[in-house]
């Protein structure tokens, strides 16, 4: 069994402080390597590291960082297979799935904030006062404190450090305590493309979160994760008055009225529903259909969740791993246990397998709003449906739930389907296809769901600072 270490200042090192936690392959449930939680000590050391690289990155020209940025996306396309067995072991998740899903849009991302870095945009400068030009400077915020959840370990890293480096700050990040592994692996091959200090990593639990949030150093902090933690974080950052960029949870509405193709949307539902075992903040997993469509819309669900398989690392035929802890497990089993009576779990609802953390795929029918399952993020393989009798009802119910994230509305009326997307209080809308994310369009929400965008032109806007600069020209 091997130990990983932290990855501070261009190099492996030891925690200073704080025990050696497992680390568990969910395919298997049997553990494969330990990782320190850190503590306080171990984030001072990096900070203070990332803090003294942060004088000179930056200064650093946008050409500079983005072909940093450029060799890094060519390294971890090269290390590809390297990393994506990392990956598969840490997290259960097929091989060439991820290899397939994930490597792709990383790297494409990575390149998107390259050529981002010498494209900021700003006002000209002018003379708005007599004797008196005026111009504004965009600049990096300072170091940023990260922390990234355990569902995409790698690909959520690509979207704090891309943006965060691009812009020319520097950063800490703290990965899952229960996924590691590859953010490690990627700040070794980025070591060779950056100064040392730039990028670092700090593995720990929640108490090293909150060490990184809580001190003085970082000048924002950009987490992705459960509400209750962005929360936390939140008032955490608040004595020190950190910016604070929370991308949270969520509850995607999927609205399919009677005029949609039900074989089509039930496929497009089933592979963003399932997709990464339901463990995605967008995933298509609250079904609302009109009266038309609903029976026809419901079997073919049906259809397409038991024609839908799971398995660990080695079923390469399988649609999706396990979940990512015996923890996750049984928070999903526990939502099965307490379906309402007036619902029918109408396939799935039990784990797969005689080992690791697989549950099959789930579809579960007569619904009501208020029901738990609607409510409340389930984080698994579970598509809910309800019936809705009209489209004001459709959109009292998308909008009738804490989160607002993503939907997606499944229509051939495109004006029907504008009004919707103009009338739900959520951050990403799609049409006719649901959770397609390319690196030019922002990802991000509102209410509980969070606030800051990643990707895009405004993502890479939220890791820099304005600055107003007034001369005199008459002197």
């Amino acid at each position: 069994m091997r130990t990983l270490q932290n990855f501070i200042g261009g190099a492996y090192c030891d925690a200073e402080d704080g025990p050696l936690a497992p680390l568990i392959d969910p395919s298997t449930g049997e553990v494969f390597a330990e990782a320190p939680v850190s503590g306080p000590a171990d984030v001072d050391r990096a900070l203070s590291v990332a803090a003294e690289a942060f004088v000179t990155w930056r200064r650093t020209t946008p050409s500079e960082r983005a072909l940093a940025l450029i060799r890094i996306a060519d390294a971890l396309e090269g290390r590809a297979e390297e990393l994506v067995r990392v990956e598969s072991e840490n997290t259960g998740k097929p091989f060439q799935l991820t290899m397939d899903e994930e490597i792709p849009p990383m790297v494409d991302q990575i390149r998107f904030f390259a050529g981002a870095a010498r494209h900021l945009e700003g006002l000209a400068a002018a003379e708005y006062m007599a004797g008196h030009t005026s111009f504004i400077r965009r600049e990096p915020v300072g170091v940023c404190g990260a922390v990234t959840p355990w569902n995409y370990p790698m690909m959520m890293a690509v979207w704090k450090f891309a943006p965060a480096l691009a812009a020319g700050n520097t950063m800490v990040l703290k990965p899952s305590d229960t996924t590691p592994a590859t953010a490690l692996l990627m700040a070794e091959i980025m070591a060779e493309h950056l100064p040392p200090g730039v990028f670092n990593v700090v593995c720990g639990d929640r108490d090293t979160g909150r060490a990184l949030v809580v001190h003085p150093t970082p000048a924002m902090v950009s987490v992705t994760g459960s509400v209750r933690a962005g929360m936390e974080v939140a008032a955490a950052a608040a004595p020190t008055l950190k910016r604070v960029h929370l991308e949270l949870g969520g509850k995607a509405p999927v609205i399919v009225f009677d005029d949609a193709d039900p074989a089509a949307a039930a496929a497009g539902i089933a592979g963003a529903g399932y997709f990464n075992a339901g463990q995605d903040c967008t995933a298509a997993t609250r079904v609302l259909a009109g009266p038309g469509v609903h029976t026809d819309l419901l079997a073919a669900l049906v259809e397409q969740a038991e024609g839908t398989t799971t398995g660990g690392t080695d079923n390469e035929e399988a649609d999706y791993g396990p979940l990512n802890s015996a923890a996750q497990l049984e928070r999903v089993k526990g939502f099965m246990d307490r379906v309402p009576s007036h619902a029918t779990v109408l396939t799935g609802g039990t784990p797969v397998g005689d080992r690791g953390y697989c549950f099959a795929p789930t579809v579960v029918g007569g619904l009501r709003q208020d029901d738990e399952l609607v409510q409340s993020e389930v984080f698994g393989p579970v598509v809910t449906v309800q019936e809705f009798s009209g489209e004001a009802e459709a959109l009292e119910w998308a909008n009738g739930v804490e989160y607002g994230l993503a939907s997606s509305v499944w229509t051939r009326d495109h004006g029907r389907a504008m009004r919707k997307a103009r009338d739900q209080g959520l951050g990403c809308v799609w049409i006719k296809t649901h959770n397609p994310r390319v690196a030019e369009m922002p990802h991000g929400g509102f209410k509980r769901s969070g606030y800051g965008k990643d990707l895009s032109a405004y993502g890479f806007e939220d890791y820099t600072r304005i600055k107003h600069v007034m001369s005199n020209i008459e002197e």
